[in-house]
């Protein structure tokens, strides 16, 4: 009915209509102080031009009829007058009409219109004033006269008649004027008085019978036999639900053998079968409740539909329900084109890395070269390339993705970016520290190496630490930033070309030749395990003592991990070398006390007929 009230406005000219239709109110709202002298000071007007355009057209009439009766120019100076003062009174007339169009456009910009609202639906809208009521109280009389008449039992759509009156037509039952239809009206709607009146009738008898149809005892005892149904549906539907869960439970738990299979991480069973289904089947019951809950939320405006009181109220519910399901598929379909970008764009960045990581094998296999690129460097800098590739992939989508232009959303991002910046300025530094040492191929897997006072072969190195096992089996993590401080010595890089050169010191005294020395300390050497022959070992004199010449034996060997094991080779053949050749290794503050001891040479180096010396004794001159 609304809108087919707001259609009667449109048939006016439709400048007039873009500019002035003014918006609908309830009968209960306030007047405006603003408009309400304006508009009554503009219906003045009308009702003025309104007088003078019947005092016209009573004139018209007469002169029309004066004309008709002077027949065959017997009187033409007075046909010739009526006819001046006819086409006068035409213009004047038309004038009026322009004027009281000019009134209707003002009384549009300041007037608003009131729905006559029985109950739910608007029948018409009110806009003039009517003697001394306002626009708004007509609204609400007539709506008031309408409800007397659905009260009514007795009410006869044939009793509800027009009767013109010289202001207006008057529609009336039995004594009762339901309402009175003024010139101004017709002239609002742009139509004869009689028509719009009509037009109001019908729409009042429409309204009454469709209210008594709805409000019969035989419609009210149909309205509940469907809610009786409805209801009674919906308890077999709900218990069909059940009894559909009830069986696919039954039915899971029968297959859990053959339908479900432990989930593994690793060697660790993660999930057993029995923690599998037990998850599906709270699956199956929160899907459960969902779907009584959604049959519940559709039933209810069912219901409610069924009266016509409570009809706003089914609106409202299924309203709770439609609204959000059509704004998320509205939303879906308007993010469609965006969703499509961001799955073109990391098909392609997706694409571009299976590039990179075919190169990046490549080159650490060997079979790509780069000059001054090596092989070891491809993993290292394949995951840089890819962190930044993926940063960039991230810029890219950014703005495509939903709720990127939020304010709350750009203050997370914010957030989590000083939450990374302060939170891991440590780890930052371990990370810069670990890609320099990469790129300075300061050691690798399983280099033999010295950092500080920590040695033994490198197990793992990464971004954040380097880890070291010893010799005696202990792991030591230590931290990229920390070698970056300290020195590294690596015993593993020269070994495999020019052979890494073990040394040892051996302090012999001066009784005893120094080519000997040289040729004992080169024989045991060669002697021991893992020692190359070439380069042959060689010793340097270090220094020379108060009591003792430094001897250190240099010998090559190409087994870096193997130190400890080589070291204690050479020092045992040292031994047996110099004690063959009958060579005290003693310490200086021993030989001061020699005279009358025993040899320090083991007895099974010693001769058979070996006898102590002796102490000397010197008589003072």
């Amino acid at each position: 009915m609304l809108l087919f009230a707001f259609s009667l406005g449109a048939r006016l000219c439709a400048p007039a209509l873009a500019q002035t239709t003014a918006p609908a109110t309830r009968p209960g709202t306030p007047g405006d102080t603003a408009r309400d002298p304006a508009l009554t000071t503009d219906t003045r007007a009308l009702r003025q031009l309104d007088s003078l355009r019947r005092q016209t057209t009573s004139r018209l009439g007469e002169l029309q009829q004066e004309l008709r009766t002077l027949k065959n120019g017997q009187n033409r100076p007075r046909e010739q007058a009526l006819q001046r003062e006819l086409t006068a009174l035409r213009a004047a007339d038309s004038l009026r009409r322009a004027q009281a169009r000019l009134r209707i456009d003002s009384l549009r910009r300041t007037a608003r219109g009131y729905p006559v609202v029985p109950h739910q639906d608007t029948l018409f809208l009110v806009y003039t004033k009517l003697g001394p009521f306002s626009p708004r109280e007509r609204a609400a009389l007539i709506a008031d006269k309408v409800r007397r008449l659905e009260a009514n039992v007795r009410f006869q759509a044939d009793s509800l008649q027009l009767y013109p009156s010289e202001q207006t037509i008057d529609l009336m039952y039995g004594e009762l004027v339901v309402q009175s239809v003024s010139e101004n009206d017709a002239l609002w709607m742009n139509m004869p008085r009689d028509s719009l009146a009509r037009q109001y009738r019908a729409r009042i008898v429409q309204a009454v019978t469709a209210y008594k149809k709805e409000h019969s005892l035989v419609n009210i005892l149909k309205e509940i036999g469907l809610v009786i149904l409805v209801l009674v549906a919906f308890f077999f539907v709900v218990r069909l639900v059940n009894r559909l869960f009830r069986w696919l439970q039954g039915k899971l738990l029968g297959k859990e053998a053959t339908w479900f299979s432990a989930a593994r991480l690793g060697n660790y069973e993660l999930l057993t079968p029995r923690r599998v289904v037990e998850g599906v089947l709270l699956l199956t019951n929160v899907l459960r409740w969902v779907l009584i809950f959604l049959i519940i939320s559709l039933v209810l405006p069912v219901l409610f539909s069924i009266f016509p009181g409570t009809q706003n109220v089914a609106d409202t519910l299924l309203g709770y329900v439609l609204s959000p399901l059509r704004r998320i598929a509205l939303s879906l379909w308007n993010y469609l084109p965006n969703l499509v970008t961001i799955v073109v764009i990391v098909t392609l960045f997706r694409y571009l890395l299976r590039g990179l990581h075919f190169l990046k094998e490549e080159i650490r296999l060997g079979r790509l070269t780069l000059d001054g690129f090596y092989p070891d460097w491809a993993n290292p800098t394949y995951q840089i390339v890819r962190v930044l590739v993926f940063a960039f992939l991230l810029i890219v989508i950014f703005p495509y993705l939903p709720g990127s232009d939020s304010p709350v959303f750009q203050g997370v991002s914010v957030f989590l970016g000083f939450l990374f910046t302060f939170g891991s300025a440590g780890s930052l530094s371990n990370i810069v520290a670990g890609l320099v040492l990469t790129y300075m191929r300061a050691y690798k897997l399983g280099d033999r190496v010295r950092i500080g006072d920590v040695t033994g072969d490198i197990i793992e190195k990464n971004l954040l630490v380097t880890r070291i096992r010893t010799i005696k089996n202990e792991e030591i993590t230590i931290p990229n930033s920390s070698i970056m401080s300290s020195y590294t010595t690596n015993y593993t890089s020269a070994a495999p070309t020019l052979g890494l050169v073990l040394h040892t010191t051996v302090t012999i005294g001066y009784d005893v030749p120094w080519a000997q020395v040289q040729e004992l300390l080169v024989a045991a050497a060669l002697q021991a395990e893992g020692v190359l022959p070439e380069p042959k070992p060689f010793v340097l004199q270090t220094s020379l003592d108060d009591f003792y010449v430094s001897y250190q034996l240099n010998a090559y060997t190409r087994e870096a991990s193997r130190q400890a094991a080589i070291y204690s080779r050479m020092h045992q053949h040292i031994q047996d070398q110099f004690n063959a050749a009958g060579v005290e290794i003693m310490s200086p503050h021993y030989r001061a006390a020699r005279d009358g001891s025993h040899s320090t040479i083991p007895a099974d180096y010693l001769p058979p007929d070996y006898q102590a010396p002796p102490f000397r004794v010197e008589r003072p001159e």
